[in-house]
């Protein structure tokens, strides 16, 4: 039996040992009695015979002779010596027969290039080459397979097209680089895949692809083969719009929500991309708002984890469609004028077996040390942000969810966690950084470079952070120091503030600096005022029920604290369900309780939302300098007898102001003075203890004209009726 491969190649390709399976496999020029000719190689266990055929002259076909019982065959060309495209024909043990295109006859399509900027950290579209990709290549139809695995001895791609045989499609691993590809001919959109990993101790695990773009529905964790390219996408105007304008020159008013809980259909199941487009962007864009922000999309495999327990980062969650589907979703906000903010998790992942842990059998996108390496209150893992491929993998998902899908923003989940080493961690458990400090400087310096790539390639998408320490400057640019997101979440506005608003009203003059610190710091970042899931959950109380008092004064409190908040520098978000107050705790097991709007009380708060959000829409000195001092005035602070604070916001003008006054007692006030900041008249443009919201009805009608009356340091003041519980807006006329 002749053979021109070497005795150790054909062990290696049986035993599914081989690193560079192309370097045998397939066709190559070689040397026969001195003489130049070809030999075709093949490994298919499951084929009794393999006949060659030339793709161009089919009449030149040659027998494939099996050299090795398991199924490595050999055909030496004699009369030819220069490489030519072929095709094989298969026969199986049971008279099957199937042809195809040889996978190892295609040179590598990952570049070193490729592979040198992965290593460096810096290939931005790395998307593009790693994972599962259909293309064409020499006018054959294929797909192009590639996997960071620098640890692996073998890997091999496995899904039906091959019975799930490891030995059929293994990978080469690309020189120097851990980043292993393959090009199989033949497959098609929606076929099942895995990666096959040999580890450095023999074992042999499975793995869901960490690029793969459209998984199986859980409990099942293959992906699919999928192509992103073909959706036409129609929102070339909002994005050119968004380029111009940029991210803060508009209103920012973001509806948070659950894909899985806003909505249910009736029998229970989950309202789908197409179904959630039909029904909650109409819902947003006649409430008033300017932006959704979706809680974690990317694939996860535990409901109850609402999201924030990744596994397929670069795949939206098939719960609810395809990825076309839910790239409709997004088109169909922009034509609406929506934005979409998606929930992003670079923080950690979960330990579930088919995932990242342990990827290539060593701890490879984790810390090894778990010291440094598991969240212990998560029980999740940590990414090893010293590894320039694990922050290229995070960094290429930060582009590809905007370049692919368009996505306006990303709210960084818990990025304190990724700030510190010692977060959620007693003494002992945890690793100071290499100057015995407690600040992770890897993670730092991941973060600023994510901000400052994605500011230099696309301005004006939003990059918020969910940061809840003292950190500073997390809102600055990386240039002066800071890390350079575009926002970050007031959190501790946001615990201040419901604290204040869940004291009974008698004593809320004992916490009144509650109310108003939050103006010491308003200007040190460019805060984000959130009313979130977190706030409602676990015990907490929803927004509604965090209110005291009776059912009236729950509502007029919440309709207080809204009105003060729209108010308040920074830009806005409000969970879904407080905006109509429902009752109950948010859970993620069943939808919003819709039914609440057959009652007046919820239904009134809603309409009252929806005026308050129309009007922050149409009042730019609520928005438009946000995060300049000059944007905002207190009348009077300190009225603390009262629990009542009056202020303004300033437009493009010293007359273009929208005044506030807001009654945090439970007492009404019908002759209260409050001072000016110019003489003239004034009309209240809303309300919230009007009837038409359940209030008690206590407005001013008519146009208030102003007196020369000093009053709050001011020369020019007027008379008007303070409602209980109330929020007062007043223009000039």
């Amino acid at each position: 039996m002749f053979t021109t491969a070497s005795l150790l190649d054909i062990q290696q390709i049986v035993a599914l040992k081989h690193r560079d399976p192309h370097h045998v496999l397939g066709m190559h020029e070689v040397s026969v009695n001195g003489k130049d000719c070809l030999a075709a190689r093949a490994f298919v266990p499951q084929a009794k015979s393999i006949r060659l055929i030339d793709s161009k002259n089919p009449e030149a076909s040659w027998q494939m002779e099996k050299i090795h019982l398991d199924g490595f065959f050999e055909a030496v060309i004699r009369d030819r010596s220069e490489w030519f495209r072929y095709r094989l024909i298969h026969e199986g043990y049971n008279g099957e027969v199937w042809e195809s295109y040889d996978p190892y006859s295609f040179f590598p399509l990952i570049s070193e290039l490729d592979t040198y900027l992965f290593a460096q950290g810096t290939h931005y579209k790395i998307y593009d080459k790693l994972g599962a990709h259909p293309m064409e290549v020499d006018g054959v139809s294929g797909v192009l397979f590639g996997l960071w695995a620098p640890n692996a001895l073998c890997v091999s791609v496995i899904g039906d097209f091959n019975n799930w045989d490891g030995r059929r499609h293994a990978m080469r691993i690309l020189r120097g680089s851990g980043v292993w590809e393959i090009f199989i001919p033949g497959l098609s959109i929606m076929d099942k895949y895995k990666f096959e990993i040999q580890t450095s101790n023999g074992d042999i695990i499975e793995k869901s692809d960490p690029y793969g773009n459209y998984f199986e529905l859980q409990p099942s964790s293959s992906a699919h083969i999928y192509d992103l390219n073909k959706y036409k996408w129609k929102d070339s105007k909002w994005l050119k719009k968004r380029e111009d304008e940029g991210m803060a020159s508009g209103p920012v008013n973001i509806y948070e929500v659950h894909a899985g809980s806003w909505r249910r259909k009736s029998d229970g199941h989950f309202l789908t991309y197409g179904e959630l487009t039909k029904e909650l962007i109409p819902y947003v864009k006649d409430m008033g708002y300017t932006h959704i922000e979706l809680m974690p999309l990317q694939e996860y495999p535990f409901d109850g984890s609402w999201g924030y327990q990744t596994t397929g980062y670069y795949s939206p969650t098939s719960r609810y469609g395809s990825p076309d589907e839910f790239m409709a979703f997004i088109d169909a906000c922009h034509r609406q004028g929506i934005g979409v903010i998606l929930d992003w998790v670079p923080a950690h992942f979960p330990k579930d077996s088919h995932a990242l842990a342990r990827f290539d059998g060593t701890h490879l996108y984790e810390y090894e040390d778990p010291r440094m390496g598991e969240h212990p209150h998560w029980g999740t893992l940590v990414f090893n942000y010293s590894r320039n491929e694990v922050k290229n993998f995070l960094i290429g998902n930060a582009f590809f969810w905007i370049n692919k899908y368009h996505i306006d923003g990303l709210r960084v989940d818990a990025v304190a966690s990724m700030l510190y080493l010692d977060y959620g961690r007693e003494f002992g458990q945890w690793l100071p950084n290499r100057n015995g400090g407690r600040d992770n400087i890897d993670a730092i310096e991941f973060i600023k470079h994510l901000n400052s790539i994605v500011k230099q390639y696309h301005p004006s998408v939003m990059m918020i952070a969910e940061e809840s320490t003292a950190w500073a400057g997390v809102s600055r640019p990386t240039e002066d120091g800071g890390l350079g997101f575009s926002y970050k979440w007031n959190m501790g506005w946001m615990n201040d503030f419901l604290a204040y608003m869940a004291t009974d009203p008698i004593h809320r003059k004992y916490h009144h600096g509650n109310l108003t610190f939050s103006m010491m710091y308003a200007y040190t970042e460019n805060f984000i005022l959130p009313l979130s899931h977190d706030e409602v959950v676990h015990g907490k109380k929803s927004l509604i029920d965090k209110m005291p008092g009776d059912t009236w004064q729950k509502f007029a409190n919440l309709r207080l604290s809204l009105g003060f908040m729209y108010g308040h520098p920074g830009k806005k978000l409000l969970f879904m369900g407080g905006e109509f107050g429902q009752f109950a705790e948010w859970s993620e097991k069943k939808p919003l309780d819709w039914y609440l709007l057959d009652y007046d009380h919820h239904r009134q708060l809603k309409q009252y939302i929806h005026d308050l959000n129309h009007l922050y829409l149409n009042e730019k000195p609520l928005w438009i300098k946000d995060y300049q001092r000059e944007g905002f005035e207190w009348i009077e602070c300190d009225d603390v007898s009262t629990s009542t604070v009056s202020f303004y916001r300033t437009g493009s003008g010293e007359r273009d102001i929208v005044i506030f006054l807001c009654n945090f007692s439970s007492t009404p006030q019908m002759n209260y003075r409050m001072g000016l900041p110019f003489a003239g008249r004034f009309k209240e443009v809303l309300n919230s203890d009007s009837r038409q919201y359940g209030g008690s009805g206590i407005v001013n009608e008519n146009e208030l004209e102003s007196e020369k009356v000093e009053c709050n340091k001011r020369k020019n003041s007027l008379v008007l009726k303070v409602p209980p519980l109330g929020t007062i807006v007043l223009k000039s006329c």
